[in-house]
């Protein structure tokens, strides 16, 4: 109860200061306040509250509500206790389990490591198998990896739900045959339309293997074959579709020009080929209509070595929206190819001339003059290249990448002019140890 003040109207409490309020008493004495001895008068304080009281252990006195310490209303002792006591907290999952936890740090290991984390327990998997950690990894499976041998000697196909729940858009399966294909395509979920990319390495797979893939997977748009040596041109004739926009196919050796002709015919949303084939010619390379010529933008032509000058006046004729042009192991190629790709191919930002030793400093000269947009280059075992051909190159603004290596004829004097270049990021050199003695070689 508040006290009288001099005129007999009742006295306004004293405010709460820092939050705090007098307590009412306890029923067991413990709460109230009192004035100990050597204490100054009430009197003589301004509209103070007193000290806060000492709270009793939980055993002898109820919890206080969060409402009292912030100096709100108090519940009256006696009340419910469901009044008084707050509820229980919340209970958080250990932090070896906790998914929000789990899911910053898995970011953190490589792609083997977390195939082994995987391994830990169920919640580190059901983690660590969405499909956002494994994107942009293609997994590769050989053949013996795809079949389980049971106690009577059959075989049976594996599980393949764990990379369904991973959710990866490509394969590369190597050494498999027509059955393992067929196989694959049965038993994993996602073979129809979510496999996006097929690669198959050193495999025996038939025509009929080819195009019943293709035609099972409709999903797929990228395609590699590499070492298959089973199918032959019949075979991309009839399984080629026009969903797909890269193509990769290396030491096939069935592959010649009329392969080029039905890649031509039958892929006119080609944004990328790669071709390694030893015996395609330079007639081949006019097959590409006018379509590909606006859609193509990576041309990839390895160790052709029947290419000539006649082989590039096709192409940049044929494709002259390329940025990426590779003539790597086109040995016949000489510095008047070059010269043609400089003055029609203004677009390129990558060009590979390694492995061609026709290539000498005056095609260097034409790269600098004309290809103002160019970010790597690779020269890398062209041995006719000196000091010279380095001074050129010196005077490109643009060029961030350049390999160098193994081109025996370039010494410190043609390395001194690289220094001026403020936009090269990479210089990768081979042979030039004895060069660079106070460089770090790194293997």
């Amino acid at each position: 109860m508040s006290s009288p003040g001099i005129n007999g109207d009742p006295k306004p409490p004293c405010l709460p200061r820092n939050g705090l309020v007098k307590l009412p008493g306890q029923p067991n004495g413990l709460g109230a306040a009192s004035i100990t001895k050597g204490t100054p008068a009430v009197k003589n304080r301004p509209c103070q509250p007193p000290p806060p009281p000492s709270l009793p252990p939980p055993s002898l006195a109820a919890p206080l509500s969060r409402a009292a310490l912030a100096g709100g209303p108090c519940p009256q002792a006696g009340g419910p206790a469901s009044a008084l006591a707050p509820g229980p907290p919340a209970e958080r999952p250990p932090l070896a389990t906790d998914e929000k936890i789990l899911s910053g740090l898995f970011w953190y290991f490589s792609a083997c490591e977390k195939c082994v984390l995987a391994q830990v327990c169920k919640a580190w998997r059901r983690v660590l198998y969405q499909p956002k950690f494994w994107a942009g990894l293609t997994p590769v499976l050989h053949a013996k990896e795809l079949y389980n041998v049971l106690p009577g000697g059959e075989k049976e196909f594996v599980n393949l739900q764990g990379f369904a729940a991973r959710g990866f858009e490509g394969f590369c399966l190597v050494g498999v045959s027509d059955l393992d294909i067929c196989e694959f395509i049965d038993n994993y979920a996602l073979s129809k339309k979510g496999v996006k990319a097929m690669s198959l390495k050193r495999s025996t797979i038939t025509d009929a293997g080819l195009e019943v893939m293709l035609e099972q997977m409709q999903g797929v748009v990228r395609l590699e074959l590499s070492g298959c040596n089973d199918f032959t041109e019949a075979g991309l004739w009839s399984s080629l579709s026009a969903r797909i926009t890269s193509l990769s196919v290396s030491d096939c050796i069935n592959v010649a020009d009329d392969a080029i002709a039905a890649i031509s015919q039958l892929l006119p949303n080609l944004a990328e080929l790669s071709l390694q084939a030893y015996h395609v010619t330079d007639t081949a390379l006019a097959y590409f209509t006018a379509r590909q010529g606006h859609s193509t933008h990576t041309l990839r032509l390895l160790s052709c070595w029947e290419i000539t000058n006649h082989g590039v006046v096709n192409v940049v004729h044929s494709l002259p929206n390329l940025t990426a042009l590779s003539l790597s192991g086109c040995s016949k190629v000489t510095d008047d190819g070059v010269e043609l790709v400089a003055e029609n191919l203004r677009k390129l930002r990558s060009l590979d001339l390694s492995w061609c030793p026709r290539i000498t400093d005056m095609a260097l000269e034409y790269v600098a003059c004309d290809l103002h947009r160019l970010e790597e280059l690779v020269l890398d075992r062209c041995v006719r290249i000196t000091d010279t051909g380095l001074s050129y190159l010196s005077t490109m603004s643009s060029l961030r990448s350049l390999y160098l290596r193994w081109c025996c004829q370039v010494q410190d004097f043609g390395l001194k002019h690289l220094l001026a270049m403020k936009s090269l990021r990479l210089l990768s050199l081979a042979y030039f140890s004895q060069h660079l003695p106070r460089c770090l070689v790194i293997e």
